[in-house]
């Protein structure tokens, strides 16, 4: 008999009854160090004072009204977006992939008003990962994402992640643009180096096409900037943003340039609950604390301590990890054994971690720890490892 709950994920017998900053308690009282952040998406832990009170604050005047009028949150949050980013007008969405959606929307739109509707076709890459919905998976293509979910949706040509020459060639009349993560998350932690993300800036201003970054994962601080793309100095045209935009609550945007979002005009796009009020008070003050002085820097400091020990770790244990990759706190190792296995010893040890592609262990903390917290990873992390050692 089927469950209750569609049965979509191979869950881990663990409930958790509360959170406190970088730590989960389970209904038994168990505590575990959480690298996970629910896929990076509680980038300020659990409970975080200034969120609930935010939350909390702006449940008890009014949750929903509809896009039908306007929103002082949503005014409020995309002048901050807009005033931090390359962006001059933003849609708010509830999750990544409507984010994304959105952003798809905004490039095939700019074609067809700027007098190029031949051009919808978007360039994407090996191991992308945008989504859940049919057409995110169409464009990542992976086969895991796509088993038994055909057809797919057409408009989207592949190629390999870091690869120039195969980007230019594949570009033709019907090209749009070219849509990347400057770090691919569940891809296997692969980081888009900045010779290849300036490249695809300069290809698409060669070709008169558009930059569309998925930030879902890399933004809202992860990498030690504001935006993963800031490392290499570029600017996209479209961003999809979401995860630790709302530090738990569910939350996404479309960023997009005044140029981009020509086509965009009332009628075009729209979302039931995008943008309600309860969320916009939260990102409001996830963007309080994202830019607070110090943040970022712990992020670059936090970040390059544990990837230093990832790698002593990789040198000290090559019977469990084959290599350290990553940027800020968006760390992965790849696993010699099975990652699956990996993450579940670290959970058995009280420590939460994600399994991504190419057998990697996705840590993606708090933005908030400190080094204690990153000396108990690695500990634990090493201890795993005379585990899975043969």
């Amino acid at each position: 008999m089927i469950p209750v709950v569609m049965p979509t994920y191979a869950r881990a017998d663990v409930v958790f009854e509360r959170g406190e900053g970088p730590y989960l308690f389970d209904t038994a009282g168990r505590r575990y160090l959480d690298f996970a952040a629910g896929v990076a998406v509680t980038a300020f832990g659990h409970a975080h004072p200034h969120l609930v009170e935010a939350l909390t604050r702006q449940a008890n005047k009014v949750w929903h009204t509809s896009n039908l009028f306007r929103v002082a949150g949503q005014e409020r949050l995309a002048e901050r977006l807009t005033a931090s980013t390359f962006a001059d007008t933003v849609f708010f969405t509830n999750s990544g992939a409507e984010a994304w959606e959105c952003g798809l929307k905004v490039c095939r739109k700019y074609h067809s008003a700027t007098g190029n509707p031949q051009r919808w076709r978007v360039i994407t890459f090996e191991q992308a990962f945008h989504g859940r919905t049919m057409t995110a998976i169409s464009a990542a293509r992976q086969e895991k994402l796509v088993k038994g979910f055909g057809p797919l949706v057409d408009g989207f040509d592949q190629v390999a992640f870091g690869n120039l020459n195969e980007v230019r060639n594949a570009i033709t009349d019907e090209t749009a643009a070219i849509c990347v993560e400057p770090i691919q998350g569940e891809g296997g932690i692969r980081v888009g180096d900045e010779h290849f993300l300036k490249g695809l800036r300069r290809v698409c201003d060669e070709f008169g096409i558009l930059l569309f970054l998925d930030e879902i994962q890399t933004g809202m601080g992860r990498t030690g900037k504001l935006f993963a793309h800031e490392w290499a100095g570029i600017t996209p045209d479209v961003m999809a943003v979401a995860k630790g935009i709302g530090g738990g609550f569910p939350l996404g945007a479309c960023l997009a340039s005044e140029k981009a979002a020509v086509g965009m005009t009332a009628g075009t796009h729209g979302s039931t609950y995008g943008g309600n009020p309860l969320a916009m008070a939260v990102g409001d003050a996830v963007m309080d604390l994202v830019l607070a002085p110090g943040l970022l820097e712990n992020v670059e400091r936090m970040g390059a301590l544990l990837h230093r020990g990832l790698e002593a770790l990789v040198e000290r244990r090559p019977g469990a990890y084959a290599a350290a990759r990553g940027l800020g706190l968006i760390q992965g190792l790849k696993c010699v054994p099975a990652n699956t296995d990996v993450v579940a010893r670290l959970r058995d040890h009280g420590m939460l971690a994600v399994p991504a592609g190419d057998n990697v262990v996705r840590l993606l903390p708090p933005l908030i720890i400190g080094e204690e917290q990153v000396e108990e990873a690695l500990t634990l992390l090493d201890r795993v490892a005379q585990e899975v050692t043969p």
